[in-house]
């Protein structure tokens, strides 16, 4: 029994039987592909090399899982910088909606992973393997030849580099650079995440390609939320274009002459004319195509362009600031200037006060003893020797079997201390006091904490 057909193709990459629509498109090397250009082989490089480059004695960017380390541009975060990470997140979600509330989704045409690396790097090494659009084509319809072996090699040997400097962000350069010289048997979790991350690469680069956008990635469906008729989109000006007709321009017809050179030069197999679409990444390379065709018939360039809805529709002009602009503006600056404050006032070190594991307190000689667990995160970059006190309490006896506490440049140590005080100096079995450590440039942290003891002190 035959599949089902359908009336209409449902998805730009699938025939109307379902089967899997190959994406050729034609290359049309305009103004905004060469600018597109520039800023791909800039952000590619940019990947490369970042986990290589220090500041200030420390990767640029190094995000230790394991370690719950997380290195940007030279300063260090924890885990426990969780207000930090929140506000770091939220800044960059905020900056999105922001960024898609102006210019569309210029981030999936110009700045996007799998659009950089995809039509600058993996396609153009494919037009060199294969020929253009048509020659790929027949190889489509004839079966693949020792061209597209070739050329799918190639691309496996990029995909382990690309997956090599994926890794090096989460291991750093000098672990990335003792493992590829040495035997994957000596880090095998490693190499298996390498390969693996080079094996789904290489999947999405040779196999998967413009799906990405049309069917995994959640953006594009997100920005019938994010848009509005102001936004910066990539349209076509119908009023210009239509009615269109094949063929030389002549009066009573639009600019249009139906020559579908932007259709062929869409990554994702869409026709602009129809609209918006979910599909359209913003590249543009439709309108580097049709400027190519203007050109060459003598008619203004910019039947499609860069452009808000609004404009293309009636012939005015969007106005940038608008009151979504301005609250989204004013909600990233107050994050921004938060994770700031917040960043400022982080000491060089950390302390965590906690109550010892067991009862709350012990009574020994008439005293009441309270275990306490005393927590220290080195922030800096050098092993410093903290000095634990007891405030509040002058009455209260502190017992440190380490003291002070050694611990080493960005490392966290624990240790246990006591602290003896005489029932009747509680109010109502409990008494707040406050811990000190002191770094031995003489930076001090400190952290509340509640003694406890028997009801029956001072009420």
């Amino acid at each position: 029994m035959s599949p089902p057909i359908a009336s209409h193709r449902v998805l730009p990459t699938l025939n109307q039987d379902g089967t899997r629509r190959w994406i050729r498109p034609r290359l049309y090397p305009g103004k905004t592909w060469r600018a597109r250009r520039v800023v791909a082989w800039l952000l590619m490089v940019a990947f490369v090399a970042l986990p290589w480059l220090e500041l200030r004695g420390k990767p640029l960017i190094l995000l230790d899982v394991v370690r719950r380390e997380f290195t940007l541009f030279g300063t260090t975060f924890l885990a426990t910088d969780g207000v930090l990470l929140m506000l770091l997140l939220l800044a960059i979600f905020v900056g999105v909606v922001l960024v898609t509330a102006l210019v569309g989704r210029a981030w999936c045409g110009w700045a996007c992973p799998q659009t950089v690396y995809l039509e600058f790097l993996y396609r153009p090494i494919e037009r060199l393997f294969e020929g253009k659009r048509e020659q790929q084509m027949e190889l489509d319809k004839k079966g693949p030849n020792l061209r597209r072996y070739l050329k799918n090699g190639v691309f496996l040997l990029i995909s382990v580099l690309l997956g090599n400097a994926f890794l090096a962000y989460f291991v750093g350069s000098k672990a990335l650079v003792h493992w590829m010289t040495s035997s994957p048997s000596e880090h095998p979790q490693a190499f298996l995440a390498m390969a693996a991350v080079s094996a789904l690469t290489f999947f999405d680069f040779a196999y998967f390609r413009e799906q990405m956008c049309t069917v995994a990635c959640p953006y594009a469906r997100l920005q019938s939320v994010l848009l509005d008729p102001r936004s910066l989109i990539v349209g076509y000006d119908a009023r210009r274009g239509e009615p269109r007709a094949k063929g030389k321009p002549r009066p009573g017809v639009g600019d249009c002459i139906d020559c579908n050179a932007c259709v062929a030069a869409c990554p994702t197999g869409i026709d602009i004319r129809h609209g918006l679409q979910l599909e359209c990444v913003a590249c543009a390379q439709c309108a580097d195509a049709c400027d190519s065709i203007m050109d060459k018939i003598k008619k203004p360039l910019g039947l499609i362009r860069y452009d808000a809805q609004q404009s293309l529709e009636t012939g005015g002009q969007g106005r940038v600031l608008r009151p979504r602009v301005l609250i989204y503006t004013g909600i990233l600056l107050a994050l921004l200037i938060a994770l700031v404050l917040v960043a400022a006032t982080r000491g060089s070190a950390e302390l965590t006060v906690l109550r010892g594991i067991g009862a709350p307190f012990e009574l020994r000689d008439g005293l009441a003893q309270n275990q306490i667990r005393i927590k220290v995160q080195n922030r800096s970059r050098e092993t410093q020797r903290y000095r634990i006190d007891l405030l509040d309490a002058a009455d209260a006896r502190l017992v440190a079997p380490e003291n002070p506490l050694e611990v080493t440049a960005g490392a966290q140590r624990s240790t246990s201390v006591f602290v003896m005080v005489a029932p009747n100096r509680l109010s109502h079995g409990q008494r707040p006091v406050r811990f000190r450590i002191t770094d031995q440039s003489g930076a001090r942290v400190e952290a509340p904490y509640r003694l406890l003891g028997p009801e029956g002190g001072q009420p």
